[in-house]
């Protein structure tokens, strides 16, 4: 069974929640080949996350960065870590409560997401700047 891996740099994203499933996809050409297998993505960052979810309606991605902001206070009295500004610590902790990867089911040569499925990059800070991923993708061909 072919394991291929590689590192992708994203080009840097506002704070917000970003559709990045195309630049996983073309980040891989070896996901042709696979008649079967599995994805890992996996982001080297402790203040973005990864997700899935709706991919049609942008209006969904503003709701999470409401929701999040709202759940996870910016500039709350009881942090501590606060020397980097204040949207550090929550960044943080929206991180942790999403995730730092996801794995996709990889059917004929494709990612084998529901139709209205995307993989979305949360940026939880003002200036995140680029993001590193960790593609790993198991297959049979």
């Amino acid at each position: 069974m072919p394991i291929k891996q590689t590192e992708i740099q994203l080009t840097p994203y506002k704070r917000g929640f970003h559709l990045i499933t195309e630049d996983i996809e073309a980040a891989l050409p070896e996901l042709h080949k696979a008649t079967v297998g599995i994805l890992h993505v996996f982001i080297q960052h402790t203040s973005a996350s990864l997700t899935i979810n709706e991919d049609a309606d942008p209006t969904v991605r503003q709701d999470f960065e409401s929701h999040f902001n709202e759940m996870v206070p910016e500039d709350a009295p009881y942090y501590v870590h606060t020397y980097e500004g204040p949207d550090d610590m929550p960044a943080h902790l929206k991180s942790s409560l999403l995730g730092s990867s996801v794995s996709l089911p990889v059917t004929n040569g494709r990612l084998n997401l529901g139709t209205w499925q995307g993989v979305y990059l949360c940026e939880h800070r003002n200036h995140g700047g680029p993001r590193r991923l960790v593609l790993t993708l198991q297959y049979e061909k």
